[in-house]
């Protein structure tokens, strides 16, 4: 994720960020080579230098991981839990999990230890697509396909308008921009049909792509960029009214 410059510099023990502030008015600040002016923002990557003393960051680095998650896991921090996530990943830093599907759910789920990223993700508002496989336990028809896309009542609310595609008589494609608890199941249970497997297979621009069940990866640069990108669209008043989680 990006962080303002002069909050960078500051994080770095240089000096405060209104002296940042003075600094980069003066022209004594740059990112990659060039100029800073007030209001640019430090990427991954980038170099930041003071009257050409390159700044070290003591930020701690941020990690960012995708999980193809199998079944019976649970996306529990709680040590307690004997099929925790943290315990399953077995990563040698602290981690916790952006959103959760549920234990019987399978696929994407992004694991990181910035709070930032998290609570953008989940509090932004219906931008951000979650693509699902869905099987269900019996055949169905394009009455199915439309309740679904038009929105069903589920927790006292009717979902919203989403994209469904029929992959096989009793298999479909769903993506949703909404994150209401066990959503897809509670969807299908509502009009008569029970969910037999369910694979989370993107998360916005992340998919799971070279990553096998129960692996994760690192995100590459790019996708760490793409991601910020997209977040940066989310409006302030979106984020914290919307209803963009990444639950199931």
């Amino acid at each position: 994720m990006s962080v303002s410059l002069n909050k960078y510099i500051s994080d770095s023990g240089y000096c405060s960020r209104r002296e940042a502030d003075s600094y980069i008015e003066q022209g004594r600040v740059t990112i990659n080579e060039v100029y800073a002016k007030k209001g640019n923002r430090v990427e991954i990557g980038d170099r930041v230098t003071v009257d050409g003393e390159k700044i070290k960051s003591k930020q701690t680095d941020y990690i960012y991981l995708a999980l193809n998650k199998p079944k019976g896991i649970t996306c529990t921090t709680d040590l307690k839990d004997p099929n925790n996530i943290i315990n399953f990943i077995n990563f040698k830093s602290r981690i916790f999990p952006v959103g959760r599907l549920d234990k019987l759910s399978e696929g994407l789920i992004i694991l990181t230890n910035n709070g930032d990223i998290v609570n953008k993700i989940l509090r932004a508002s219906n931008q951000h697509e979650k693509e699902y496989i869905v099987t269900v336990d019996r055949p169905f028809n394009a009455d199915f396909v439309n309740r679904m896309k038009r929105g069903i009542k589920v927790l006292g609310e009717y979902t919203k308008k989403c994209e469904v595609i029929q992959l096989s008589e009793n298999k479909f494609k769903i993506i949703l921009k909404q994150g209401l608890n066990r959503q897809i199941r509670r969807m299908c249970e509502a009009i008569g049909y029970k969910v037999t497997s369910l694979v989370r297979v993107r998360i916005m621009n992340l998919t799971l792509e070279n990553i096998s069940k129960g692996k994760w990866r690192f995100f590459t640069q790019d996708e760490i960029k793409s991601l910020n990108q997209l977040l940066e669209l989310s409006k302030s008043e979106d984020e914290l009214l919307g209803m963009g989680g990444l639950n199931e």
